[in-house]
Order: structure tokens, then sequence, then C-alpha cells
């Protein structure tokens, strides 16, 4: 709940629903917040198991809970939710593609040629919109909190800062382009944003057709938004590592994220020339 009465506390202010919940990170080769006949303390229900011998069709419907749950957020009717004048919908997807090479343009550190063809092909292949929804601009698995319980439900959605009105598939590809398959290398599988735990033998386009099932209609252009997702992806790793670079930051972590854009650029690019996710 936003307040913006700052005679209260003196600033403008929200209060927030505590949630509990399990989230899956790139690193998690298992998951569960005590042993797998625990129960929880507050419903007695025994706690869920994740882990890499679960069953590849448990696998599915968390993957397929994920994807509905984005699906339901494209639905909302956020005129009615009074959400009409929240964002410009209106050539939201160049706006987009246009912002985002000016700021790997501010923080170029190296030559990326793959990454600077697919910019190009980017800006010359925009796509006509499908419309405009709520969208979120950064949902991904460690963004959502699971029931402990019941990993196939969502208990929450985190981290809301990016969220406007704007074309749903585009908040499609930003999410596609977290899913990282074998091919592309065990550096990208590291990247802590990836769900390696969810990702075996559930690929990209599993998700793409879930996410057409679901919303009952076909995802037409999608190359052009996952390739925009992972551009997305490499400018931020730059952005970082300009930042490291140039003294900015002493995090050795970031010594590598100058290997992350070139690799994205590559899957980028590829993605292009094969015309598949």
């Amino acid at each position: 709940i936003f307040c913006g009465d700052e005679e209260i506390l003196g600033s403008e202010f929200y209060l927030m629903e505590r949630r509990k919940g399990l989230i899956i990170r790139g690193e998690t080769s298992s998951i569960s917040t005590r042993a797998a006949d625990a129960e929880d303390p507050d419903t007695g229900n025994p706690l869920a198991v994740l882990s890499m011998e679960s069953s590849q069709e448990f696998r599915k419907q968390v993957c397929k809970s994920f994807i509905s749950n984005l699906v339901d957020l494209h639905s909302l009717d956020y005129k009615a939710a009074g959400l009409g004048d929240f964002g410009k919908p209106e050539g939201y997807t160049k706006r987009q593609v246009e912002g985002w090479t000016k700021r790997y343009i501010n923080a170029k550190t190296d030559e990326h040629p793959e990454l600077e063809s697919a910019i190009k092909w980017l800006n010359k292949n925009i796509p006509d919109s499908r419309g405009a929804a709520l969208i979120h601009n950064d949902y991904k698995f460690d963004n959502v909190m699971l029931d402990p319980t019941d990993l196939t439900e969502i208990t929450a959605v985190l981290d809301w800062e990016m969220t406007t009105i704007g074309e749903p598939l585009m908040d499609l590809g930003s999410s596609l382009a977290y899913w990282m398959s074998k091919d592309e290398g065990e550096e990208m599988l590291s990247m802590p944003f990836n769900p390696r735990i969810l990702m075996e033998n559930i690929s990209r386009r599993e998700l793409v057709e879930m996410y057409e099932e679901m919303s009952g209609s076909k995802v037409s252009d999608i190359v052009f938004y996952y390739v925009f997702g992972t551009f997305k992806l490499a400018v931020i790793a730059q952005q970082i590592y300009y930042r490291y670079v140039n003294g900015f930051t002493q995090d050795k972590r970031f010594a590598a994220f100058g290997h992350f854009v070139n690799s994205l650029g590559k899957i980028g690019l590829r993605s292009i020339e094969r015309n598949k996710i």
C-alpha cells in the first residue's frame, strides 16, 4: 500500500506484506528449507523438495506455474486497475531498442562484433506491436517466491521497479534470455540468474509453447524478442564491467563480466542466423 502523505513519516512510504517462500537461484542443485520429511510450522504441511533428481514432469509443472503467472500479469486489465497512465505503450519496443543501444555505447570498453551485429539487426527489425500490457520487465525465477509446501505455486513476485505498460512479448523475451541451454557453455550456465535445476530437458521453445497455450494467442517474432532479451542482459553486464574497468568498484567478481558480454553477443547473433531461439 503506497502512501504519498509526507506528514505521517516525513516522506512518502509504502507497506508491503511479508510472504514466505523459496527462491531458485543458478547455483541451486537442491531446494528445500529443511529435511524432506519436515513440516511447515505454519501449516503443518510437508515441505516440498526440488532437486536434479526430481522428475521432468514435476520440473515442467514448476515452469508452467512460472509462465501461467506471467500470462495472468499480461492479461490484467491495467486500465481498470487504475494504471492507465502508468506508462507509454505507443512505440515502446522502438524506445527500448534505441535506449539500450545508447546505454551500450555509453558504457563500451571493448569491441564486441557479434553483439554489435545483433544491435544493428534489432534496430532494423522492430516488429509491429501486438498490444499493451502490464509488464514486469525482469521476470525470472530468482524474482519469484515458491510455496515451500508446493513448489508449483508462486506466493510472490519480487523486484517491480522496472514495471511499466508495454509490449508483453518484450517481457517474455527477457524471461527467455535468462534460460540458458547446455550448448551455450559452462560460463553462461554459471551466471547466477540461470535456474539450472529446471533447465534440464526443458527448452525455451517449450516455454513459448506454454505461453501460447495459456494466453490463447500465437507468439510471433519470438527471435526478435529473445535476442533483445540477450542484448539487454549484455548491456547490463557491460555497464557493470565499465564500472569495474574504470575503478568505480573493486569487486573482483565483475572482472568476468566482459566475457559475459561477449558470450551474450554470440548467443544473440547465433539465434538471428539460425532464426530460432
